[in-house]
């Protein structure tokens, strides 16, 4: 397979961009970077995009698996039933009415016993909506974009900040845009996920109930949630396979999260996470049928 050039602002989104369009993970791509993406002056001037050669790993393994996962699946469709033998109904022999004034086995072993009555618990308030007035949500929005003005300013980076307070939700999301969005999402979205909880520290700090933010440019949240779940399953085929663990690199919560969700339904491998932050990982193991 020919290799395929792609550019993008930096080489984390150019990897990302092929991931997307290859639809696997980076794991399963041969990648030769040709040229590191630079800012230039200000941020544009003289800036020059990331250039990277990919193409799809040949794996004639999966094929093979692909074949016997095929053949497990007519096997279990061809699968007789197997049928309940019926147990011939037994003739019931005439039970002797007792005497008047004698007590039965029976009669002992069908007398009602009573319950013992259970401490009554309880019952547990389901949480009220936040309801907030369009005073505090045009708070939020001021107190955030300040702080962001702030930073993009000592950074001498042009953003166009967009806000939404989404009532059902109580999230206020807010997205960027500009020429060099790659320098906010930085490696893996980590500056992107910095600048999200320290937005939401000023945003909170004059709120009494506690309010989500969401902070996201060109898409990224949802291209990567993209990656991850396609991560996943490369991964559970490959613990099938050979019946290894596989760690997966450290990642914040919420990528975790998507790792567990992903493969929750698996019935060959299991996840489970270990580490502390910043280092903790999940690990997938297989566990058979």
């Amino acid at each position: 397979m020919e290799f395929k050039e792609i550019t993008a602002k930096t080489v984390d989104e150019a990897i990302t961009k092929a991931c997307l369009e290859f639809e696997t993970s980076s794991d399963n791509l041969e990648i030769q970077v040709v040229q590191e993406g630079t800012s230039g002056f200000l941020g544009f001037i003289g800036s020059k995009p990331a250039v990277i050669k990919v193409r799809k790993k040949v794996q004639e393994e999966e094929f093979d698996i692909l074949k016997e996962l095929a053949k497990e699946e007519k096997k279990e469709k061809k699968a007789p039933v197997k049928e309940e033998k019926k147990e011939p109904k037994k003739e019931m022999k005439p039970v002797k009415e007792p005497k008047k004034g004698t007590v039965t086995k029976t009669q002992t072993e069908n007398k009602e016993v009573k319950p013992v009555a259970k401490e009554a618990q309880p019952k547990s308030e389901p949480r009220k909506p936040v309801v907030r007035t369009e005073e505090q949500v045009q708070q939020m929005k001021q107190d955030a974009e300040k702080f962001l003005t702030g930073v993009f300013g000592a950074m001498e980076l042009p953003v166009e900040i967009t806000m939404n307070y989404d009532k059902t939700a109580d999230c206020l999301e807010i997205d960027f845009a500009g020429e060099d969005m790659g320098i906010l999402i930085g490696k893996r979205g980590q500056t992107l996920d910095s600048l999200q909880y320290l937005t939401s520290l000023v945003v909170n700090k004059e709120q009494q109930d506690y309010v989500r933010v969401k902070v996201d440019t060109e898409n990224y949240r949802s291209r990567r949630k993209d990656t991850l779940e396609n991560l996943a399953k490369n991964i559970a085929f490959k613990v099938r396979k050979t019946r290894k663990p596989v760690v997966l690199e450290p990642m914040n919560p919420y990528e975790r999260r998507i790792i567990h969700s992903a493969l929750q339904g698996n019935k060959y491998v299991e996840t489970y996470s270990e580490g502390n932050e910043p280092y903790r990982h999940v690990v997938v193991v297989y566990k058979g049928k």
